[in-house]
């Protein structure tokens, strides 16, 4: 089923991911963005126990709307384990991931996908109290979209504001950006010095992240800068 916010934008319906680990993942395809939620493109407010608490960041549109014209997929990743605590249910995460991609995609930015994780190891609710392979930075979320829209992780980026969100980004492959919002100042300030590897990037938001990856992206490698060099 297909949820289609307005102004052309679409993603496909929000559910945690299948533990299909069976298939392989492709080994060539274009790259995509992934994003953390809560802290990334929306106000780090706690447990989202209310539809009201959600607040985009205002320059969050413009930043996902550069990946677009860029042709990159944007992809949502975020672990919900409030479901497995009990503070609120699966629905409300839907509830509130439609919200975000209607007010993004009502100014032009467009979201491919939402995935969520509602697991936790020692949940009080049996039915979500699992170790899984979708809790960040487990990479199961990221696998699961790979194989859906044929992506390469390996040439990927993963932009969050926790030491989780690079983790996810190391075990995935792909490139890490660290964004000063939500907790992500906090993380670099009071813990960076236990960090055994430091994220790729660091940038202020989501839009100062973005035009990194895209000033990087557009600049030649400087093998290639070689090789037209020889060949003149």
């Amino acid at each position: 089923m297909n949820i289609q916010p307005k102004r052309r934008a679409k993603i496909r319906k929000s559910k945690p991911p299948r533990a299909d680990a069976s298939r392989p993942l492709p080994s060539k395809g274009p790259p995509a963005v992934f994003l953390d939620r809560d802290g990334t493109i929306c106000e780090e407010v706690g447990y989202v126990n209310h539809i009201d608490r959600i607040h985009v960041y205002p320059w969050a549109a413009e930043a996902i709307r550069k990946l677009n014209q860029a042709e990159l997929p944007v992809i949502v990743v975020s672990n919900q384990s409030g479901v497995a605590r009990g503070l609120f249910s699966e629905d409300l995460v839907k509830q509130a991931n439609l919200k975000i991609a209607m007010e993004l995609a009502a100014q032009d930015a467009r979201l491919e996908a939402f995935y969520y994780c509602p697991h936790h190891p020692t949940a009080p609710l049996e039915e979500y109290r699992k170790d899984c392979r979708c809790r960040k930075p487990a990479t199961g979320m990221m696998e699961e979209a790979a194989r859906r829209f044929g992506l390469d992780l390996k040439s990927s980026y993963v932009i969050g504001d926790s030491y989780r969100d690079a983790q996810l980004a190391f075990n995935s492959g792909a490139r890490s950006v660290l964004v000063m919002t939500g907790y992500g100042k906090g993380e670099y300030e009071h813990h960076r010095k236990s960090w055994p590897r430091m994220p790729d990037m660091m940038a202020e938001n989501l839009l100062d992240a973005v035009e990194k990856i895209l000033d990087g992206r557009a600049r030649p490698s400087p093998h290639s800068h070689s090789r037209t060099k020889r060949k003149r």
